[in-house]
């Protein structure tokens, strides 16, 4: 599934994999744009939680769904 990436995407999903999960304003803004095609090929959900536990608000974060393999 990785070697249908390209470079940017797979620089991105090494990042948040790396990471384990990230708030989704923590990408760099000119990496950002390969979130979306990530989420539509199943590599990385979005989800949301509360930052601290006093605060109602909630962020989106992101975190890779499943290990893709090389193949």
């Amino acid at each position: 599934m990785l070697r249908a990436l390209t470079d940017l995407e797979r620089e991105v999903y090494e990042f948040i994999r790396q990471v384990g999960e990230v708030m989704a304003k923590d990408v760099p803004f000119k990496k950002a744009g390969a979130v979306p095609s990530l989420v539509r090929k199943g590599l990385v959900e979005v989800y949301k939680r509360p930052v601290s536990p006093m605060s109602r608000k909630r962020h989106k974060f992101l975190r890779v769904k499943v290990e893709a393999d090389e193949g």
